[in-house]
């Protein structure tokens, strides 16, 4: 009211003020003012009044009002300035009064009344949670002036926060009462009455032939009824995800070829004081296909190449989506805009025209405008606070005077992610063309997260708890360890990984390992140098003169390069090492095939793979093949001794063997975030002279979470959820494990992000999967299989690294072990379940 009304009437309380206080001036000068003869003044002093908050200053300048300045009375210099300090809204009274006028000068005095402010708010008959929620989305601070555009505003929030939340009907009362502690200060109290939470009883459909009403009720993913079907879903109506299902009907329909569906009418209604109806009334239109698509303008590729990466045949049902998809952005199969900028072409455009439709055919014209060649000008990189430039440049394909290339870019952006660095979900690519000189800027934009872990972790070994620690520092610096300002805490940013950890129980336990990886060698190619060293030592509790006294101790080492290939494509890799243990054994506390003497495990191993998986914490697409060798020599081809007669000291003294790992993960998106995760895993131990036999140590152990609890004996553990830990591993006449020397493994699992934010990132799965071990490949059965199902979650904590739990049901017997089956839980921490 005060903002239409209050000048009008302030403006005529004006008129009379000058009126009154200029025949006062007249008369002890002897002149007279007419109010409907302006005379012109000139401005002789401004004095401010009423103000408590703001400076008198301020309110002059507002005005635009100055001495010196020549204006009429009466005339339009008041009145705008009125309007102008009015327009601020800081007050809710405003009146200028001639204070004096002395030949010719006047002598002005601005009245003001400054609107309460605000010392504090509270809400009552709501949650606290509801409170702390509608704080953050009324935004309200001490000091704000209570205007009545503020009260309105606030008002609109709650109700609006209401509604999104089911409540459709609140009501919101505001009382405002004076603060006697402040000057000109007011408290504001919101009393709200949610009302019940409306829910939605039925959506009715009207209209639909060729889609059922089930289909369409699915095709609303945010506005669903409450039934049986839905029982999960909230059946709350929020108008933008109504209007975004709206489109999505549409959309569906669209690519039915019912080009001109619509919905031509909705409604919604209470039936109950709770409940609510939706109405939908469709018309579908009548179904369209292609008939003839002309290129037009097009010199760089003949009608016949568009016309096959477009995949469009004349009869087709007319999508949409599919034109635009196969025309602008198909990350699987291709599209035309891509064919064009991954050769330079940043500048082309294309516009898909309908120039015919008779009957139920269109005829398109898809007009193009090639451009110039673009090169590439500059690249550059921002918002890396920690890592250094170069280790984000050298994962960047787009080099300055390249041709632009759109497939560049998007594989850049996968290997920045593969860094493990940054934030996947925020890393962008802003291209910033030069049309002038044909060239083009590239600003990659990355967010930092902490990439440093911790482990801190107990796992189960030797009939007793076993303590983890380990820190993890994956984006090291070791040339500027001796530089003293580079420690905060540690020296970082050079992309390096440098890892500890260790475990015990006490006394007769330890073991520790460490290892550094330089993604770089040398700095100009992507070779990577891995070493690492570890020791573990475990002992009776006895003094090592008692006779019962005994060890064993496994000192290894490893030195390896991973190096990416360029054929078949650039997502192959080969990785080599040489690997070294030497196992010393007397009276060993745990069983070995000999309990005293000592042995030794020199081996190479290379693997051959292809990893084209989109991000490492959650992939969306890509895959991730590998085959794996690791062997040692043939010695007892250079021997004349025989193995047949010798005791296990002499065939193990030097471990041979050769061991095959094959692995495959296939990541696949189904809807949305909804992934689908393929994996199989395959795993053969071998020997070379049957005298020998199996080695004793790298063999394989199957079932439960995966973890070791213990390092020892080279042995792979894999998980097989919904069995206890090596329940599915062959043991020996007296039931020990003694580990398989064959495995299969296969997991079909669906995931969920639940949380993508980098600082805790989860998700949700469920997974049927099913493998088994085998003392021989005479014995291996690929479809012999200990099948389990269930559901879990992991969290990425960037801190704690990977964790997860997992509910596993096992739906098989193992023999002699009558729990090893049936509902287990799982806990994982530190690595993924593959």
């Amino acid at each position: 009211m005060h903002k239409y009304i209050a000048p009008f009437i302030l403006f005529s309380l004006l008129l009379l003020n000058f009126h009154g206080n200029a025949q006062q001036a007249l008369a002890d000068h002897d002149l007279e003012l007419d109010p409907l003869n302006p005379q012109e003044f000139e401005i002789g002093g401004i004095s401010v009044t009423g103000t408590q908050a703001i400076n008198d200053n301020v309110v002059i300048m507002v005005s635009q009002l100055s001495v010196g300045q020549q204006i009429e009375i009466p005339g339009e210099a008041i009145s705008n300035a009125i309007r102008n300090i009015w327009k601020q809204g800081l007050f809710r009274d405003i009146s200028i009064e001639i204070t004096s006028i002395q030949n010719g000068v006047i002598f002005l005095e601005i009245e003001l009344t400054e609107r309460p402010r605000l010392t504090r708010y509270e809400f009552i008959g709501i949650r606290r949670s509801e409170a702390d929620d509608l704080k953050e989305k009324l935004n309200l601070i001490r000091g704000d002036v209570v205007t009545d555009n503020l009260l309105f505003r606030a008002e609109n929030t709650i109700k609006e926060y209401y509604i999104e939340e089911g409540y459709r009907t609140p009501s919101i009362e505001i009382r405002q009462k004076e603060d006697t502690t402040r000057v000109n200060s007011i408290t504001l109290e919101f009393e709200i009455d949610r009302g019940n939470r409306t829910r939605i009883s039925e959506v009715n459909i009207y209209g639909n032939e060729i889609l059922s009403d089930r289909r369409i009720k699915r095709i609303m993913q945010n506005t669903r009824e409450r039934s049986l079907r839905f029982l999960f879903s909230s059946s709350k109506l929020v108008e933008e995800d109504f209007e975004e299902d709206k489109r999505r009907i549409i959309d569906h329909y669209n690519e039915l070829g019912k080009r001109d569906a619509a919905i031509v009418r909705d409604s919604v209604y209470f039936v109950e004081d709770d409940r609510i109806e939706i109405d939908l009334h469709i018309y579908e239109g009548p179904t369209y296909y292609f008939r003839n698509i002309d290129w037009v303008g097009n010199t760089v590729y003949s009608e016949e190449v568009l016309n096959d990466v477009l995949n469009i045949q004349t009869g087709d049902v007319y999508n949409q989506a599919k034109l635009e998809k196969n025309l602008f952005m198909n990350m699987e199969e291709g599209d035309v805009s891509s064919l064009y900028m991954d050769v330079g072409y940043l500048f082309f455009q294309l516009d898909p025209v309908e120039v015919a439709v008779e009957n139920d055919s269109i005829d398109l014209e898809i007009r193009i405008w090639e451009g110039e060649q673009a090169r590439i000008n500059r690249v550059s990189v921002t918002g890396n606070t920690r890592t250094n430039d170069h280790v984000i440049m050298r994962e960047i394909r787009t080099r300055p005077g390249q041709l632009f290339s759109r497939s560049d870019i998007i594989r850049s952006q996968r290997e920045i992610i593969q860094l493990g660095f940054f934030d996947q979900e925020t890393i962008d690519v802003q291209p910033v063309p030069n049309p002038q000189d044909n060239t083009v800027d590239l600003e990659y934009k990355v967010e930092e997260t902490s990439s440093d872990q911790i482990e801190l972790s107990g796992g189960w070994g030797a009939n007793r708890i076993i303590g983890t620690i380990g820190v993890s520092f994956n984006n090291f610096s070791t040339r500027n360890i001796f530089n003293r300002d580079a420690w905060r805490p540690l020296p970082t940013g050079d992309g390096q990984r440098l890892s500890l950890r260790a475990q015990t129980y006490g006394r007769g336990y330890l073991s520790y390992n460490m290892s550094f990886t330089e993604p770089w060698l040398g700095g100009n190619r992507p070779n990577a140098l891995n070493v690492s060293f570890y020791q573990t030592t475990h002992r009776r509790n006895l003094s090592s003169d008692h006779p019962d006294y005994g060890y064993y101790s496994i000192i290894g080492s490893s030195v390896g390069l991973s190096k990416r290939l360029s054929f078949p494509d650039d997502f192959f890799f080969l990785r080599q090492s040489v690997n070294y243990q030497h196992y010393d054994i007397l009276n060993s506390p745990i069983r070995f095939i000999f309990d005293n003497g000592k042995s030794n495990n020199l081996s190479y191993s290379i693997t051959f793979g292809r990893n084209s998986k989109d991000a490492q914490l959650f992939p969306r697409r890509g895959s991730e093949v590998s085959v794996g060798l690791q062997l040692t020599p043939p010695y007892s081809l250079f021997s004349d001794t025989d193995y047949a007669g010798a005791d296990p000291q002499e065939k193990y003294r030097w471990l041979e063997y050769h061991k095959w790992n094959f692995r495959g993960n296939w990541y696949t998106p189904i809807v949305g975030d909804l992934i689908l995760s393929t994996r199989i895993r395959f795993g053969f131990l071998g020997y070379y002279n049957s005298d020998i036999g199996y080695p004793p140590f790298e063999r394989f152990y199957l079932g439960g979470d995966g973890m070791s609890g213990w390092e020892i004996d080279g042995r792979e553990i894999i998980a097989l959820r919904g069995y206890t830990n090596y329940s599915l591993t062959p043991r020996d006449m007296t039931g020990e494990f003694i580990g398989g020397n064959a495995y299969n493994k296969y997991t079909v699992e669906l995931r969920f992000p639940l949380s993508l934010n980098p600082m805790a990132t989860i998700y949700a799965l469920v997974f049927v999967e099913g493998g088994n071990a085998f003392r021989s490949m005479d014995s291996f059965d690929p479809f012999h299989i200990k099948r389990s199902a269930g559901v879990g979650a992991r969290i990425f904590l960037p801190m704690f690294g990977l964790m997860g739990i997992d509910y596993g049901y096992g739906f098989d017997d193992v023999p002699g072990m009558p729990a090893a089956g049936g509902g287990q839980f799982h806990f994982t921490i530190g690595h993924q379940i593959d």
